[in-house]
């Protein structure tokens, strides 16, 4: 061939190649042409997608307040600093990036350097807590992967005061025990959303197209549960138990017409502020998970099945001899003789041989059904979690010894509770109520939700236990115990009471041991009760009996809560003019007022208006709260308007208006 040949061959090979290239770059840019114009919305809105990315705010979780409005429970923000290492452009500056953190927060940059390189995720390092001020810089910083999460800190104002009624929560702030654990699904809240763009470089900033879903904070529950009431019962419970050298202590307060738990109390406490520095034993409410046999106090039930089935009147002379009774080759046994006695000083002396002749008298059926229907041998159900049911046997897996036995409150298991709940009763008139501390429900805007009052499950009795003939024949009797009985360690001057002590032995092992439980359970005024009171010593050394160890506690608590119950202290001032029934400031109360900010001034009638301006709705809740201040919201935002206006005093509802 040639040479002008191959050169020709060549440019030819050469213009189809250039025609190919332009095919193939016409079909490129005509591929390019057809996705913009098909496909192009669907991929920068998935470009958008990706550079997009969800941020969690977090809800609010509901207050407890007691019944005058003092915060018992609240919420601190909490900003945990964490960051991401393998962000894009955060290893070529890491110096310079550790350097800002290390200035932002006051950590070392060795402490930060050192996390970093030891961190056992990969793509995740917790750096640690940071304060609201520290969070503000640390939000201007140009730091790829640097993550601030919000979250809240459960805050107990008053320490261990009612920790077994309200619980705790874990760090995730999840309920784990007592109201924060029975009413978790109403506190906890909905938490919202907010979308944050992320540029190029990595940095997050707030989308101002995005969605923010606002988060729905908790519902504020409202206890039955007085605070200065509460403070004394604990008080005198932990001295109570530490004279008597006993192992443990439990008190419960009731109203008898309603149910509504006043206080309850258990030595040893804890602080649901840092549960995990107490032994986990000291976190049980004994007064609804602990099972005894009630001795004594349990006589209530023999007593009402005898009178009011016509087996026995009140002046019916029981021979109790020598103070012994052999029981099918079991004796039972008398403190002391008592001889011939009328069935009222049974009852005031705390005859056990005096009440297993009266029982005798009775089917054993008879028995087993008034202690069912005085609620034993089941829940109370109360709005705690926990509660055990005791233990009633039926009468098919009775003894030969049962009868008698179950009527001095032995081969019986009750709680704390189902007793104080059995004298509520007789105190009430005969009617049997559900017991429950939590009195209202409310929405962050302080709207009512759920009243316990207007709910027919603790609005009504549970069923009527006695006939209202039968509790005026037994009143007297049990009056007596205090007056010249068992318990004459109980009496507070001018005031009548009504009441039993108990004695009981320890099941320890299988075994009956020498330890004990002892007991004293009343209510006062007699003849207008507006509480009712138990008190349980567990193996108390210094006495076993429940009128020499638990009466004393019972009858300090009634004297020192005589200024917080009117109608109790009307009744003493003409028996006694010079009695002081000033208001009661406990003693805890006084340790504690320094470590409570912003100490509620709901401790008297009507607080003093605080400025809300330029706070959010949630802020404002929280300080309305502490300061016993009911509110009322308009508008969303921060606050611009308030009435009344700050420095108000003896105010009980504020109005505040909100604008973004």
């Amino acid at each position: 061939m040639t040479r002008s040949g191959i050169k020709d061959q060549i440019v030819g090979r050469m213009y189809v190649v250039l025609t190919l290239l332009t095919v193939i770059l016409l079909l490129v840019v005509g591929q390019l042409a057809w996705i913009y114009l098909r496909q192009g919305e669907d991929l920068r809105a998935q470009g958008l997608r990706q550079a997009r990315s969800q941020t969690v705010l977090a809800a609010n979780r509901g207050i407890i307040l007691d019944r005058a409005g003092r915060a018992l429970a609240v919420n601190t923000p909490r900003y945990d600093l964490a960051l991401d290492p393998t962000f894009p452009g955060f290893e070529e500056g890491r110096a310079e990036h550790v350097r800002l953190i290390s200035q932002a927060t006051g950590w070392s940059r060795a402490t930060i350097d050192r996390r970093i390189s030891r961190r056992t995720s990969r793509q995740f390092v917790r750096m640690g807590q940071v304060t609201a001020a520290q969070r503000a810089v640390l939000d201007t910083l140009r730091v790829p992967g640097l993550i601030v999460q919000e979250s809240f800190t459960r805050q107990y104002n008053y320490g261990s005061t009612a920790s077994h009624v309200l619980g705790h929560v874990d760090r995730d702030g999840v309920g784990q025990a007592g109201l924060e654990l029975e009413y978790d699904e109403y506190l906890q809240g909905i938490p919202g959303r907010r979308t944050l763009l992320r540029d190029r470089r990595g940095y997050r900033r707030v989308d101002a197209a995005g969605v923010v879903v606002e988060p729905k904070d908790g519902q504020v529950l409202v206890l039955t549960i007085d605070l200065i009431r509460q403070t004394i019962l604990e008080e005198e419970l932990s001295r109570g138990v530490k004279e008597a050298q006993a192992r443990r202590g439990t008190a419960i307060a009731v109203d008898p017409h309603t149910g509504a738990i006043i206080a309850m109390a258990n030595v040893p406490s804890f602080d649901p502020n840092s549960p995990q520095s107490s032994p986990r034993d000291a976190w049980r409410n004994s007064a609804i998970t602990d099972r005894m046999e009630p001795g004594s106090s349990f006589k209530l039930v023999a007593a009402t099945a005898a009178t009011e089935l016509n087996r026995i009147s009140m002046d019916r002379i029981i021979d109790t001899g020598d103070g012994t009774l052999d029981i099918f080759g079991r004796v039972m046994r008398d403190v002391h003789a008592h001889g011939e006695i009328p069935f009222r000083d049974v009852i005031a002396l705390s005859s056990n041989v005096g009440m297993a002749k009266t029982v005798q008298l009775l089917a054993h059926g008879d028995l087993y059904r008034y202690a069912r229907n005085f609620g034993f041998g089941q829940k109370t159900w109360i709005d705690l979690p926990g509660e055990v049911a005791g233990l009633l046997k039926k009468t098919t897996r009775w003894s030969k010894t049962t009868l008698t036995s179950m009527a001095i409150g032995y081969e019986v298991d009750v709680t704390p509770l189902q007793m104080v709940m059995a004298y509520a009763a007789l105190a009430s008139g005969g009617l049997l109520r559900q017991p429950y501390v939590v009195a209202e429900r409310r929405d962050v805007t302080g709207k009512v939700l759920w009243r316990a009052a207007d709910d027919a499950a603790r609005r009504d009795s549970v069923r009527r236990v006695i006939d209202e003939t039968t509790v005026q024949t037994l009143l007297p009797a049990f009056t007596a115990v205090v007056e010249r009985g068992t318990a004459t360690r109980a009496k507070v001057r001018g005031l009548t009471i009504a009441g039993k002590t108990g004695t009981a032995q320890k099941v320890v092992g299988g075994r009956y041991q020498k330890r004990y439980r002892a007991t004293f359970v009343g209510f006062y005024p007699a003849d207008d009760p507006q509480v009712v009171m138990i008190i349980v010593m567990d193996e108390p050394r210094t006495s076993i009996y429940g009128g020499m160890v638990s009466a004393p506690v019972f009858r300090r608590v009634t004297e020192r809560w005589i200024g917080t119950l009117p109608r109790v202290a009307e009744q003493l001032i003409p028996s006694d003019p010079h009695l002081n029934i000033a208001a009661p400031v406990p003693e805890t109360q006084i340790r504690m007022a320094k470590l409570v900010p912003e100490p509620p001034a709901s401790a008297i009638p009507g607080g003093i208006v605080p400025d809300f301006a330029g706070l959010s709705a949630r802020e404002a809740l929280q300080v309305a709260a502490r300061h016993g201040l009911r509110t009322r919201l308009d508008g969303h935002g921060v606050i611009v308007r308030q009435d009344p206006a700050p420095g108000d005093s003896g105010k009980q509802e504020v109005l505040l208006t909100l604008k973004r």
